[in-house]
């Protein structure tokens, strides 16, 4: 694992490893791109499929994503206008990684909850 690195040894603050995981690596985006490996959504269904998400932090981790191309905004001419969200083909390469994050995830979740009560009990 290669991460940029000052003279000193001490992680780079520009790392671009760093830079990247500061946007997918929140729980919001990572919900997020995941929902939309299931295809296209609006903003309403991002709401269902993520239930305890606010509009407000939907909307800023929308916005979030489209900037850094990886996902696509389409306003459709409907009265209201209907706007619906997609992976770019630069956003839909995370999703192999994602799944095996989402693995690994699914795999260890008991003995991170184990390890979290045995942490518990003894602080």
């Amino acid at each position: 694992m290669v991460l940029a690195r000052r003279p000193d040894g001490s992680l780079d603050s520009q790392c671009p490893v760093r830079d990247v995981l500061d946007r997918i690596g929140d729980k919001w985006s990572t919900l997020i791109l995941a929902t939309l490996a299931a295809g296209p959504h609006r903003f309403s269904a991002f709401l269902r499929a993520i239930p305890d998400i606010s509009k407000r932090m939907l909307t800023q981790t929308l916005r979030d994503l489209e900037r850094d191309g990886l996902v696509a905004r389409t306003v459709f001419p409907t009265r209201p206008p209907s706007v619906e969200y997609r992976l770019t083909p630069l956003g839909a390469t995370i999703l192999e990684p994602l799944a095996s994050l989402v693995q690994w995830a699914n795999r260890s979740h008991a003995a991170i909850k184990v390890a979290r009560m045995a942490f518990d009990a003894a602080g």
